[in-house]
């Protein structure tokens, strides 16, 4: 396995992901703009997975999960927005969990504070 390339990938869709993320949001379709913010953080966990461990990363969607797969330490602040995004990842997965939107002003909350993790995130690779 090439670490390096496994990292890159997990690192671009993450970012990818946020940029949909943001025109899903402006665009009021914000329980998938959310639900993209939730794969946005999990791919850039993934990335740090990667290469705490050498590791392909597990195939769930559990960010608390996840982090503990990692040497990353996250504030309070970061581990309140992985729950929060914990909540919008199930309606993508499971329709009967549908959940109602935020406000757009919340959305953007929360869309600003993933752009700031994943950012944060980046750098710890």
């Amino acid at each position: 396995m090439d670490i390096k390339k496994q990292i890159e990938y997990w690192i671009n869709t993450a970012g990818e992901d946020l940029q949909t993320a943001e025109l899903l949001i402006n665009n009021n379709k914000i329980l998938f703009g959310l639900f993209l913010c939730h794969l946005c953080i999990e791919k850039a966990i993934k990335a740090n997975i990667v290469k705490h461990t050498g590791n392909i990363p597990p195939k769930v969607h559990n960010l608390s999960y996840l982090i503990e797969r990692t040497n990353l330490e996250l504030s309070d602040e970061q581990f309140l927005l992985c729950d929060t995004l914990m909540y919008y990842q199930l309606e993508g997965r499971y329709p009967e969990y549908y959940k109602k939107a935020p406000s757009k002003s919340k959305s953007k909350e929360i869309l600003n504070q993933t752009k700031t993790l994943y950012k944060w995130l980046k750098t710890k690779l």
